[in-house]
């Protein structure tokens, strides 16, 4: 019966040194919205601008591949919105004044959050609906893609 004891005490220690050492090897990151607002660019398409911070409590880095946002309407559809590039953004603020400033750099292709970085982007996102469906839908979620498949996603309340 020693024996047992013995090598369950030992493999019990094991396991708890295999997850200890490997507890910030798990790449999740964690978003706080900053700053969302929207506007109305026509009748028919409206823009949301996002402030936020993103920290990577892991050891590992994360390499933005892509930026996807969706919208889901009240009626339940979804629509995919078209990232504004970071060329265009000071145009829309400046002709968009309702929008307000830019408070941080925008969220590019390749940005990296090192390992336990606090990081401060924005993104801002077209979508082909009016500003009234907009603020009804029941929710906008802000995807990034990382190079390597990991997916890290937020949802944004749009008022």
């Amino acid at each position: 019966m020693i024996p047992v004891l013995i090598g369950v005490a030992v493999v019990a220690i094991a396991v708890g040194f295999i997850l200890t050492g490997t507890r910030g090897a798990h790449l999740a990151l964690e978003w706080k919205l900053v700053k969302p607002r929207a506007g109305s660019l026509d009748e028919n398409n409206s823009v949301v601008v996002v402030d936020f911070r993103i920290s990577n409590p892991s050891d590992v880095r994360f390499v933005v591949g892509s930026v996807t946002a969706t919208l889901t309407k009240a009626s339940g559809e979804t629509l995919e919105g078209d990232v504004i590039a970071r060329a265009d953004i000071p145009q829309l603020l400046a002709y968009n004044r309702f929008l307000g400033d830019q408070y941080n750099p925008v969220l590019t292709i390749q940005d990296q959050i090192k390992p336990h970085e606090i990081f401060d982007r924005m993104v801002a996102v077209r979508f082909a609906v009016p500003l009234a469906d907009l603020q009804k839908a029941k929710k906008m979620t802000l995807t990034l893609h990382e190079m390597d498949g990991l997916d890290s996603a937020t949802d944004v309340a749009v008022k």
